[in-house]
């Protein structure tokens, strides 16, 4: 049985009887085999932004894109984290950051098995955002934070989910963007407006990036 230990870092409980094990199948021989096409492009996108910005729509969206193209991506969604893995968290800050650092490590893994993972997550608070990015890092993992930019009243006029409405009524406590402050990225190393581009446009743009940084392969028919 393992001991756990209080890490006062980053307060997570870690055993002191785990070894990381080493594989016998390396990424090189990964990039070799899977897929259509030849070559290790693992990596995460770590989509962020306000509900009703339109991350889910865009990850879905480059999702159906890159396995049509025979592309290895698999989207994690934030709802759906919280309906398995997750769903003994609420939304505290604390159980917001403990959401946010699984995630992450399943992202990572699905990034270490040669998948482009596509993450849709509101992660309104930067310190998590970095620990996400510091994650991928720490392994040799590609990690690019994607900010779906929208304002709070777009976002809200859209609420296609009606949170909005029940956070405005009060049946929602410390809703982000409401009872809880989203942090803007900084430092994004992209910026979709859904404001001003279409689903289509944004997944286009996202596309080219993933081609401007040697991710993908030119796949899109130039004019």
């Amino acid at each position: 049985m393992g001991i756990y230990l209080q890490d006062d870092d980053n307060q997570i409980n870690r055993s002191n009887n785990v070894t990381v094990q080493s594989k016998h199948v390396s990424r090189e021989m990964r990039g070799k085999i899977f897929g259509k096409f030849n070559g290790f492009r693992g990596c995460t996108l770590w989509l962020t932004g306000l509900s009703g910005a339109g991350k889910t729509s865009i990850a879905f969206n480059l999702e159906n894109y890159l396995i049509k193209n025979g592309i290895p991506a698999y989207c994690l969604d934030g709802d759906n984290m919280r309906s398995g893995l997750n769903k003994n968290l609420n939304f505290s800050k604390e159980d917001r950051k403990e959401n946010i650092r699984r995630s992450a490590e399943v992202a990572k893994l699905f990034a270490d098995s040669g998948h482009i993972t596509i993450c849709s997550f509101v992660s309104p608070f930067s310190d998590d955002r970095f620990l996400a990015r510091k994650l991928h890092q720490e392994v040799g993992l590609t990690f690019f934070e994607i900010f779906i930019n929208a304002s709070l009243d777009v976002c809200e006029s859209r609420d296609v989910k009606g949170l909005y409405k029940k956070a405005r009524d009060g049946i929602i406590n410390s809703f982000t963007g409401i009872g809880q402050d989203y942090q803007v990225p900084i430092n994004p190393d992209l910026v979709l407006d859904t404001e001003k581009q279409t689903l289509e446009q944004s997944t286009t743009t996202l596309i080219k990036f993933l081609e401007d940084k040697k991710i993908l392969p030119t796949l899109r028919k130039q004019n």
